[in-house]
């Protein structure tokens, strides 16, 4: 008897999904608990298990399309029924055995290994007639691009000889009109040459609710942006010092985060408005850190957080860090590891950011962003020296923090990272 595969809750006032890859294709034998679908919300996304081992059965819901919870999208079959299938198939198969082979089509929305093709990408591979199987994927979780299928069939390992990129060029320029050149006169321009294709894709779950909140933060928010540089060099000092046996002891890298995370703990009990918020006419004071840590993730920008840093030591930062970042890739945050915050931090400077104004995650008051460090002559005693330096933006909800102790607040920031030992003294 089969069974109903059904959306499950993913969270508290969650009622609507988007229903994201297929991993696997109706037909296909799968495994009790093996992923089937990947089940996007607009906080995070999470993989539907296979209730028992059989055979995936008709696909109701396919990517891409939105589904309520408790949905059927699905079902799992016996895998005996699944059998009995594929051995009436074998018959016809061997029948029309004399007949020639025809080429594997391509698959319109993903191939036999649960990849993505892109639109562009099938078009491509169908005028080849090739197999999207030998095709590599670069895009986001290996989706196949249309660049990555002009490229197998350029160089001929999507398909037969016939199927060659001569081929399909020879093929384009039959359907392109011949130019006829006018006695005296200069002959007609012809087709520009180049793609003018398009493509549309659905907008994430997750995409969705980052442009809500980012739209909601400009309108609701009195947002303001000021700034200041930091002398590189004591924490890089730190690192070259310490690093080895730090890595020795702890397992783990010390990176420049967790000594910004520590000098924003030291920062926001300084100036306790940037840890603040409002509700309704009322200004709510935290007494805890719960600093939010932007990393980027398969399906976009997350915010996972950091509870109680305060408390917490700088291995204890980049393990957690550490580990945000890798299973942000592989969309296994949980979806309370996504909530709340009280502060957030954002490293622009990974991706070559030299300066930027972040937006306020509400309903924070405060955001650092972090930049690249380049080497710069700056002016110290009198005299002109090579320095590395860091621009550093906060950007803070001027209906709770005056100007005054933004900068305040910043300058502390760059007094603790050009001389960390004050995070220690406390001074």
């Amino acid at each position: 008897m089969a069974i109903e595969l059904k959306v499950p809750a993913v969270g508290e006032s969650i009622t609507e999904v988007q229903i994201g890859t297929w991993l696997k294709q109706e037909g296909d034998s799968v495994e009790a608990d093996e992923p089937l679908v990947e089940i996007e919300s607009d906080k995070a996304t999470v993989e539907l298990p296979a209730p028992r081992a059989g055979v995936l059965g008709k696909i109701l819901v396919k990517s891409g399309q939105m589904a309520n919870v408790d949905q059927v999208i699905g079902s799992i079959e016996p895998a005996s029924e699944g059998a009995a299938t594929k051995s009436a198939e074998a018959p016809a198969q061997k029948h029309a055995g004399a007949e020639p082979a025809k080429a594997p089509e391509p698959a319109k929305g993903g191939g036999s290994d649960g990849r993505r093709v892109m639109p562009a990408a099938a078009r491509v591979l169908g005028e080849a007639s090739a197999d999207v199987g030998a095709v590599k994927g670069s895009g986001p979780g290996g989706r196949v691009l249309k660049e990555d299928a002009q490229r197998a069939v350029a160089a001929g390992k999507a398909g037969d000889g016939n199927n060659s990129a001569g081929g399909a060029q020879a093929k384009d320029s039959k359907a392109l009109p011949a130019t006829k050149a006018v006695a005296g006169k200069a002959a007609a321009p012809g087709p520009i040459a180049g793609s003018r294709d398009e493509e549309t894709v659905p907008m994430s779950m997750l995409r969705r609710r980052i442009a809500e909140r980012l739209v909601a933060a400009q309108q609701n928010a009195a947002l303001l942006t000021t700034f200041n540089e930091i002398d590189m060099t004591a924490a890089k000092g730190v690192r070259a010092r310490h690093g080895e046996a730090f890595v020795a002891r702890h397992g783990v890298k010390l990176g420049f985060m967790s000594l910004f995370v520590k000098a924003a703990v030291d920062a926001l009990r300084l100036i306790p408005q940037v840890n603040a918020e409002v509700r309704g006419t009322d200004i709510v004071y935290k007494h805890y850190n719960d600093i939010g840590i932007a990393v980027g993730g398969g399906r976009g920008l997350v915010v996972p957080v950091l509870r109680n840093v305060e408390a917490l030591g700088l291995a204890e930062i980049e393990k957690a860090i550490a580990d945000f970042g890798a299973r942000a890739k592989e969309n296994r945050l949980e979806l309370e590891e996504l909530q709340g915050g009280t502060f957030t931090i954002s490293n622009g400077g990974v991706y070559g950011s030299l300066l930027s104004t972040p937006i306020v995650n509400p309903p924070q008051s405060g955001i650092l962003g972090l930049h690249a460090i380049q080497d710069r002559p700056v002016a110290i005693d009198g005299q002109v020296v090579i320095r590395p330096m860091m621009y550093v933006a906060l950007t803070y909800d001027h209906r709770v923090v005056d100007g005054r102790e933004a900068v305040t607040f910043l300058k502390r920031i760059k007094e603790c990272m050009e001389d960390p030992t004050r995070m220690l003294l406390e001074v």
